[in-house]
């Protein structure tokens, strides 16, 4: 493997990233199909720059299938559906696998009817949200993933946490700029950050926690034990984390609040119950996709020519940062922090592969 300082990325191809998770994947009893799927979302993500939610998380994922939490053979299924929507059993899938199934389903219901809603029991962490929404677009319609987890938020006012983080993301085709695409948490900042900062042993800044008393902190020291997260602008990131949980777990007859599972700390060999929601819309119904695309492009055209303040050079629209990056990745590598590097040694060493091969 390239040799890198403790503070320098350490470059990796896409296709040898996506190998390195299929070939972990396989070792923990995943067929071909499911680890490359698990494999897709994981590499994807990391080439988007989203570290917090790629590669790093392949270590927790293999020690939950190795204990039984996550089943290696799972088989999801759709256990009710209408016309325009379904309700699935993602049957304790590795989350990518059942997520895919679903927003799968949600986009053959949006073909049919114009739009389909499908709803997600007994699954688990599923990564980025961005990813099956985009599952959706490069298809030509528009997708929206969600999900619930843990409580980890605070509530305004709240001494501890409320809701999850509760991801939520969409990502609309663009006619010929990449995908239009947002990707967020309801919560200031990823929880994943908070750890980072933790394990330097720095100081987060002001208002991304609040104490145990309610109060704002810059302590993460004892965070998530300790205190929670704040919520994104207040009372709005908190009302959506609810809109989150309605339709992804309370609708789905999925664990919500506290009777989820954690899926990196509460024991391995027990199913978390997650929760998912994936809606798809497919614009012909509305217009043609050519009429869609031409308008996208004129908004987003009108974004980067809309007057800058004073030092700012550019103007981006939702997830444009994200594909340049991709683009970037996709010639010259995906520039893996160290963090996850170290991360996928202990995911390697896990199930006996040699990392460095990969990096070659």
């Amino acid at each position: 493997m390239a040799t890198a300082s403790l503070s320098e990325p350490t470059l990796i191809s896409f296709d040898h990233l996506h190998a390195l998770c299929a070939d972990a994947l396989r070792t923990v009893g995943l067929g071909e199909t499911d680890a490359r799927i698990g494999a897709d979302v994981l590499a994807t993500t990391d080439a988007w720059g989203v570290y917090t939610h790629g590669s790093k998380s392949l270590s927790g994922y293999l020690r939950r299938i190795r204990a039984g939490g996550l089943k290696p053979d799972a088989r999801p299924r759709v256990e009710a559906e209408g016309g325009a929507w379904a309700k699935v059993d993602a049957d304790s899938a590795l989350g990518m696998v059942g997520s895919s199934f679903a927003m799968t389903v949600a986009m053959a219901k949006a073909r049919e009817q114009g739009i389909g809603y499908v709803g997600v029991r007994n699954s688990c962490h599923f990564g980025a949200a961005g990813y099956y929404a985009w599952l959706a677009a490069r298809e030509g319609l528009i997708g929206i993933s969600m999900a619930n987890d843990l409580p980890s938020v605070a509530a305004p006012g709240s001494r501890g946490a409320i809701t999850g983080s509760n991801p939520i993301a969409y990502a609309v085709p663009a006619g010929t700029y990449p995908p239009l695409m947002l990707d967020i948490s309801i919560a200031t900042v990823a929880g994943g950050k908070v750890y980072a900062a933790r394990e330097r042993g720095e100081p987060v800044p002001q208002g991304w926690l609040v104490g145990p008393d309610g109060q704002p902190t810059t302590d993460p020291s004892n965070w998530p034990a300790v205190g929670a997260l704040s919520p994104a602008a207040g009372h709005k990131g908190y009302g959506l984390g609810l809109l989150i949980e309605t339709l992804s777990g309370i609708l789905t007859g999925a664990s919500f609040t506290w009777r989820i599972g954690s899926w990196m700390t509460s024991d391995p060999a027990t199913p978390t119950d997650h929760g998912a929601a994936f809606l798809a819309i497919d614009i012909g119904v509305m217009m043609p996709p050519e009429d869609f695309a031409r308008r996208m492009e004129e908004l987003i055209a009108e974004v980067h020519s809309s007057p800058r303040a004073d030092g700012v050079d550019r103007l981006f629209v939702p997830g444009e940062r994200d594909w340049e990056r991709y683009d970037s990745a996709m010639v010259d590598g995906i520039p893996l922090p160290p963090d996850v590097v170290t991360s996928l040694q202990s995911a390697a060493d896990s199930v006996g592969l040699d990392l460095a091969a990969y990096f070659r």
